[in-house]
């Protein structure tokens, strides 16, 4: 479990950061011109947000968990990819469908939003990796 609550630490703040990068500066100015499409009180609920990329975080770290191999890197991002594709896509494209956005902006969504399941993944594959031991000196 201490392996799990470290993952989930490591990539609630990997995800936290990553958001402003992308959030707050990449994406802003396309953001501020659709002030028409966002609740007038959006700011006023963020800790929503937050709140639930909390229990993402944990869940993410806790299934990784339930399937860790120990194959290294190349694992964190197979399985940030997975969930990557499966959040993704549902997130991107079905607010798309149901928004009055610009399809550009659900690709950026998509992809930036895989990209920060593949690095969290790798952010959960170092937090899970175990020490090779060694052969004791005789």
């Amino acid at each position: 479990m201490k392996k799990v609550l470290i993952g989930f630490v490591g990539v609630f703040i990997t995800l936290e950061i990553l958001d402003i990068i992308i959030h707050g500066w990449i994406l802003m100015s396309t953001y501020e011109s659709m002030q028409n499409v966002w609740r007038p009180d959006m700011m006023q609920k963020m800790w929503i947000l937050h709140f639930v990329k909390l229990v993402t975080a944990f869940f993410f770290a806790l299934i990784f968990s339930k399937g860790y191999e120990n194959k290294g890197i190349m694992e964190g991002v197979r399985y940030g990819f997975y969930v990557g594709m499966i959040v993704a896509s549902g997130f991107a494209f079905g607010s798309y469908a149901s928004y009055p956005i610009r399809y550009q902006l659900a690709l950026a969504w998509f992809f930036f939003s895989l990209v920060e399941y593949i690095i969290a993944g790798i952010v959960l594959a170092y937090a899970f990796k175990q020490k090779k031991q060694t052969a004791p000196q005789t």
